[in-house]
């Protein structure tokens, strides 16, 4: 047995490091959690592919269209789909890219490097200069502002590289379902372990964006730009979703001179792992978008666990959002293993101390969230 360097008991998350380091996760093991972090990443799964097949189709078939009215239809206008839109019986492609804005916002640093870059800047323009040939108003409006469509290619990097994170995320969630069902998933930890094992074997994989205008085929991000799946996608994510986010608009006030939102970026907290559940299902709170879909695809086991619950489906939301953020926390634990400077079981003295120091760095940022809530 692997005797491990013990974290400082002054830490208010050492039982949580110790946890950690033991091969458990930052949820607690108990098979209603194994039950609600399945079922609730089955329905995330299913919402998830719809999200990146429409980030997915807004990249490569709404190429600097200016005014996007049917962008949420995927190509397919229909009366009766424009009615369903009408009636909001849909899915809410809207929070898909609230993520997006997330990440473009807080940045991807290897992304970004790559998008101030001189070949970004040549490919960009290129496929810029395609699809306004024969257009005399897009033309005048790019001699006027020259930044402009080369900006909003920047965006439709961040709608295709997040699309491509969800494929591969949508397809490891269901096929974690897949798997419970089988049998194979009984445990936190296993579930931890197959996110883990997802993320690792999808690290390398390219990220990479090209549009067609007319016959030919323009590359924005080529797979020479070196950008790939954990280090660029994944990562960025973790910290602009899961971390960061965007206060809610109306639950705090955005006054500069009233002082409730850091002036400092770094300082956000607002995301996943921070907010709390009680707001969603009012309006104009982004999150309750997520829920709403997520309501459609409940697996009945869970749903019967929800109703058998105070209120029933009055507060569906509420109870979907603990579960995800359940969910969430089971994810962050993978990332946290699987960027862990060392094997956990390391027996190298100095290793176990550059792992403690990293575990430690993590539990610092997650001390303000609702993880010690998760441990009842």
């Amino acid at each position: 047995m692997v005797t491990l360097v013990p974290p400082h008991r002054s830490h208010p998350l050492a039982d949580l490091i110790e946890r950690i380091q033991a091969g458990g996760a930052l949820l607690p093991d108990s098979p209603g959690n194994v039950l609600e972090v399945v079922g609730i990443l089955k329905s995330y799964g299913v919402v998830l592919d719809a999200y990146h097949r429409n980030l997915t189709f807004i990249a490569e078939h709404q190429f600097l269209m200016l005014f996007p009215f049917f962008k949420y239809f995927n190509g397919e206008v229909t009366f009766a789909k424009l009615l369903k839109h009408w009636w909001h019986d849909r899915i809410n492609y809207e929070f898909a890219e609230y993520c997006m804005k997330a990440m473009f916002w807080h940045g991807a640093e290897g992304l970004d490097a790559y998008l101030d870059s001189e070949e970004f800047s040549q490919g960009a323009g290129a496929a810029i200069r395609a699809k306004l040939r024969g257009n005399a108003m897009m033309q005048g409006l790019d001699r006027l502002f020259p930044e402009f469509l080369p900006e909003q290619v920047r965006l439709l990097c961040y709608y295709s590289a997040l699309g491509q994170f969800w494929d591969v995320m949508s397809r490891m969630f269901l096929e974690l379902s897949d798997r419970y069902d089988r049998g194979e998933i009984e445990t936190i930890p296993q579930v931890v372990q197959h996110v883990q094992d997802g993320l690792v074997a999808a690290a390398a994989d390219p990220i990479t964006y090209a549009v067609e205008i007319g016959d030919q085929r323009y590359e924005i991000i080529p797979k020479s730009a070196g950008l790939t799946f954990l280090k660029d996608t994944a990562v960025p994510y973790v910290e602009a979703v899961f971390f960061r986010s965007f206060p809610f608009f109306g639950t705090i006030s955005y006054n500069a001179q009233a002082g409730q939102i850091s002036s400092n970026q770094a300082d956000f907290n607002y995301g996943a792992l921070f907010a709390d559940p009680l707001p969603v299902g009012g309006g104009g709170i982004p999150p309750t978008l997520l829920m709403q879909d997520m309501t459609h695809f409940l697996p009945d086991a869970l749903r019967q666990v929800y109703l058998q619950e105070l209120r029933g489906e009055d507060d569906l939301r509420v109870k979907i959002c603990l579960s995800f953020q359940k969910a969430m926390f089971c994810v962050t634990t993978a990332a946290i293993r699987g960027l862990m400077p060392h094997p956990i079981d390391t027996t190298n003295p100095q290793h176990q101390q550059e792992n403690l120091t990293y575990l430690e760095g993590w539990m610092d940022k997650l001390q303000d969230s609702q993880v010690l809530k998760m441990q009842s």
